[in-house]
């Protein structure tokens, strides 16, 4: 029990800093290329890699629980959608500190459509980590980004996104829910290209041959992603998942880390505290579960 918990500790630090590097490749081409056409080939080359290792390993499909695996694609899909597209628009650290919200989402979800009862920790949670969005997001500032809106609602998409694991993930191989998730990723966006002719919107765009350069960003953000999102799962499905969870806040860090290498200012003092109510938000929720 104990090495499986060390285990899981460990594939979600790898997750962390992997999604954190993932994020600061995905700015590096925002120049470039949209953020729906980068959660396209990101998503492409996994699923590539991972129809490579089921080829190699098979598993078996249960046909009974498909749909929990449609929804999984549809909610990953989406928040990854999101958190990409604000990642292009707001600071590394902010982008990702809105789209680990999650946990407080999981909370509120549970409340109004599972109809759970409310521990005296969860509604702090609430409470203290929607203050901390107030504090990331400053929507006083006169420099306020309707981003800041999607990051959350990013948050909360990937709140639903984690549910389905918790549901399937005895039931399915790693591999094949990264698979319902990354196949969505890759189909959701080729549909929107062929729609985005007749949407005018600066979320949804035309697909743009990506040049050289930016090949050999896209090669590798789809296989370090593949390899994070595997990490995750795994994380996910150790016996201490609230400890995982907890662990899984390291991306903060690294993903302020890398932001600063690119050229993002430092957090400012609110930013700081509010990422600090956030994270300490999720970690009540997880814990104040009966």
């Amino acid at each position: 029990m104990l090495k499986n918990l060390e285990n899981g500790i460990a594939y979600m630090l790898g997750a962390s800093l992997l999604s954190a590097l993932n994020g600061a490749i995905a700015k590096m081409l925002a120049p470039e290329l949209a953020a729906l056409e980068i959660v396209f080939f990101r998503n492409f080359i996994g699923v590539l890699l991972i129809l490579i290792t089921l080829k190699h390993t098979p598993t078996t499909i249960d046909k009974d629980n498909l749909h929990m695996l449609l929804l999984r694609g549809i909610f990953g899909f989406t928040a990854m959608f999101l958190f990409f597209y604000t990642i292009t628009t707001l600071p590394l650290g902010d982008a990702i500190t809105l789209n680990k919200t999650s946990p407080i989402f999981i909370t509120i979800l549970a409340f109004f459509i599972l109809k759970e009862k409310l521990s005296i920790l969860q509604i702090s949670a609430v409470i203290l980590g929607f203050l901390g969005v107030i504090l990331v997001t400053k929507p006083a500032n006169l420099d306020f980004n309707s981003s800041y809106i999607l990051g959350v609602a990013g948050g909360f998409f990937a709140a639903a996104a984690y549910v389905t694991i918790g549901k399937i993930k005895h039931i399915y191989d790693s591999r094949v829910i990264v698979l319902a998730f990354m196949g969505m990723g890759t189909v959701a966006p080729a549909l929107l290209f062929l729609l985005a002719p007749y949407i005018e919107s600066d979320m949804i765009k035309e697909f743009v041959m990506p040049s050289n350069q930016a090949w050999v960003l896209i090669i590798f953000i789809g296989f370090t992603a593949t390899l994070s999102q595997w990490f995750l799962t795994k994380g996910y499905s150790s016996p201490n998942p609230t400890l995982i969870g907890t662990i899984s806040y390291s991306i903060i860090p690294f993903s302020i880390f890398f932001g600063v290498l690119l050229g993002d200012d430092l957090p400012t003092s609110l930013t700081i505290v509010g990422t600090v109510l956030i994270v300490l938000a999720g970690i009540l929720a997880k814990k104040g579960v009966r």
